[in-house]
């Protein structure tokens, strides 16, 4: 028996994204419908950030007090190492914070015991709360908890990431998921989260913290769109104590003022590896002396950092100068 072909239309037959839809779930941090990771090494405040944009979502607040949510809608929240009455505080606690009515507030939360991303039932059940309350955003908290698969295994994390994104394409949703780093500083964020290489890769919009001296340092990468330069973040309460909670973007050094040169040079090199994919984003391929000179960076650091990127397999060297590759 024939199977069934597969479904084909020219590319010109696509649908053109409707014109009053944003492109973006929270403008620039997260893609409208994208997929990704949270990640961090622990006890760096993931869970936070991760309410974070679901507040901003559900309220239509500005994220972090300040990134615009085009469109607010409902979010849908699973965090495995909480008990929901801690979820509520925290998430209270940021609505007040956001100046958000915590009661009209559309955050749910799915108040099973456990959910297993690599279990059939579960994932139908999951599709089937989906299809019930058309969340924008579904935060998943955190994927060690959600499945016993190996998290080296390719084939298995593959599965499981593949699971969560026909979930995304088939009812328009956002997907946030939480997963461990590494504590080991690597080159590139993304290289320092456990297992495979897959959940980097995987990622439309990945938001990645990283504890930095006193605060907290957040740096932001998506497949189709320019990256902002990484944020300081401080996790902040009012002086009565807990009610108010909430993580906070340290004001920058306008360029008016002087840096101290290890200030410059410690910024520089964690930015470095964004800044070259934001500039190939919207420049197209380059040469080695021309971003040498629109980074305004050492000719060591600037190869070095290239051959990290070549490595983890984001830019190549082609005859136009270095350019990026797209992901799989």
């Amino acid at each position: 028996m024939a199977s069934e072909e597969l479904h084909v239309l020219r590319a010109a037959e696509i649908r053109e994204r409707p014109a009053d839809e944003p492109s973006w779930l929270v403008e620039p941090l997260w893609g409208a419908g994208a997929v990704g990771i949270i990640g961090g090494a622990p006890k760096s405040c993931k869970t936070w950030l991760a309410l974070e944009l679901a507040v901003a979502v559900a309220s239509g607040q500005p994220c972090l007090g300040r990134f615009a949510v085009p469109r607010a809608g409902p979010a849908l929240v699973f965090a495995a190492e909480d008990a929901p009455h801690q979820v509520k505080s925290r998430l209270q606690s940021l609505a007040r914070a956001r100046n958000a009515d915590f009661a009209a507030l559309d955050v749910r939360l799915i108040v099973e015991n456990s959910l297993r991303l690599d279990r059939a039932q579960d994932l139908q059940r999951l599709r089937l709360t989906l299809a019930r309350h058309r969340p924008r955003l579904l935060v998943l908290d955190p994927y060690v908890r959600l499945q016993n698969a190996d998290e080296n295994d390719v084939r298995q994390v593959s599965a499981i990431l593949s699971a969560l994104r026909d979930l995304s394409r088939s009812f328009q949703l956002a997907v946030a998921l939480v997963h461990h780093a590494r504590k080991n500083a690597a080159q590139l964020p993304g290289q320092a989260l456990r297992g495979s290489g897959d959940f980097w890769a995987w990622g439309d919009s990945n938001l990645y913290v990283a504890r930095k001296h006193d605060g907290l340092l957040l740096t932001v990468e998506h497949r189709s769109a320019p990256s902002p330069a990484p944020l300081s973040l401080h996790l902040v309460s009012n002086a009565r104590g807990q009610d108010l909670v909430r993580l906070e973007v340290q004001q920058t050094t306008s360029p008016d003022e002087p840096h101290s040169a290890h200030a410059r040079n410690r910024n520089d090199q964690t930015a470095l590896p964004q800044r070259i994919l934001s500039h190939l984003a919207q420049t197209g391929p380059s040469h080695h002396r021309d971003l040498r000179t629109a980074l305004s960076v050492r000719d060591k650091r600037l190869s070095e950092t290239l051959r990290a990127l070549e490595a983890a397999g984001r830019v190549a060297h082609t005859p136009s100068g270095w350019d990026l590759i797209p992901n799989q």
